[in-house]
């Protein structure tokens, strides 16, 4: 997901967003350790994007 897209986005949904990306890494972990993952960069791009999201809600504030 784009920065800007994140920005035009509440606390609420920003941290519900995470929430979703936390639960998908978990399934695609467990995808790896059985020999299913299809494609292993979406691994970093999730990791990445939950990142940005934080790093958005840092300099939100309060």
């Amino acid at each position: 997901m784009k920065p800007k897209e994140l920005r035009s986005l509440s606390k609420e949904e920003i941290l519900k967003k995470i929430d979703g990306w936390e639960e998908e890494i978990f399934n695609l972990r467990f995808q790896a350790k059985i020999g299913q993952l299809a494609n292993p960069l979406q691994l970093r791009y999730l990791r990445r994007d939950i990142a940005r999201a934080k790093t958005i809600l840092n300099q939100m504030g309060d």
